[in-house]
């Protein structure tokens, strides 16, 4: 969960709802960042009482983010980087990791949420060659995002696509794949899509976010691992393909999980 929308009953200077559980204040939370609220303690803490090992997918989620980009930025010399749902910055954010590589790399995030907005402008700083950018703007609305985007980015050169812990934003399976598709479709090939999501197959985690889901905050919707192998279609595959986050090309210090919990992987477009 990396996005989120505003309720009605808002703080009128922040336009911050302190009132209702928020996702990206709460995976900030797993994170142990500070940019967060009692209702996300209290929310979060509810979800790890059935689901303990939240806190370990996201720290996995994250380390899978920076394998991936240490390897756009690196093997594959990508230079330009689409990170769309951001979240709250936390260490190690997608230009940090592609600018150690490429120090003119250029990175555009996309959220939708005023809080992320607030601290992207403040902390997303990029290195002097490259460039680093915000696009406030919703994953439902491809055409602006990709428009918004290509003020920074030159779109007719490889991109990289990064989508982690955001497609189950959209609850329709066919408009994740369209949204998806529609994004990929206009970058040219030789552009990169990395992208993890949960699987609908561990018991823990479905029951956690059944009930996160009726607690008023916005829905999360897993998918079996065949629908995100799904999002794949059509690109090439990097080896091992779409695995387990911590099978994907680990580290020496990448723990191992007898849990599938959620499945990753990055691919070409040819």
């Amino acid at each position: 969960m990396a996005q989120d929308s505003l309720r009605p009953e808002t703080d009128s200077t922040t336009m911050i709802d302190t009132s209702v559980p928020h996702s990206a204040r709460i995976w900030n939370y797993w994170l142990g960042g500070k940019d967060n609220y009692p209702v996300d303690h209290a929310a979060g803490d509810a979800f790890r009482a059935v689901f303990p090992g939240i806190t370990d997918l996201a720290r996995d989620s994250r380390a899978f983010l920076g394998r991936a980009v240490t390897f756009l930025a690196g093997e594959a010399g990508i230079r330009q980087f689409l990170d769309i749902g951001t979240g709250l910055p936390t260490a190690d954010n997608t230009h940090e990791i592609a600018q150690r590589t490429a120090p003119d790399a250029r990175v555009v995030y996309v959220d939708n949420d005023p809080l992320v907005l607030t601290h992207a402008r403040a902390l997303l700083t990029s290195t002097p060659e490259g460039a680093t950018d915000y696009v406030d703007s919703d994953l439902h609305d491809p055409e602006t995002v990709l428009r918004e985007a290509a003020k920074t980015l030159d779109l007719s050169r490889p991109v990289g696509l990064t989508m982690m812990q955001v497609s189950g934003h959209i609850a329709d399976y066919a408009e994740a794949r369209a949204i998806i598709g529609a994004l990929m479709g206009a970058l040219p090939p030789g552009s990169w899509f990395a992208f993890n999501d949960s699987v609908d197959t561990h018991k823990a985690n479905a029951e956690a976010t059944r009930r996160y889901n009726e607690s008023g905050a916005v829905p999360y919707f897993l998918r079996s691992p065949a629908e995100l192998a799904g999002f794949f279609d059509g690109l090439e595959l990097l080896a091992p393909g779409v695995v387990p986050l911590n099978d994907w090309r680990p580290g020496p210090a990448t723990p191992v999980h007898g849990e599938v919990i959620a499945l990753g992987g990055v691919a070409r477009k040819p």
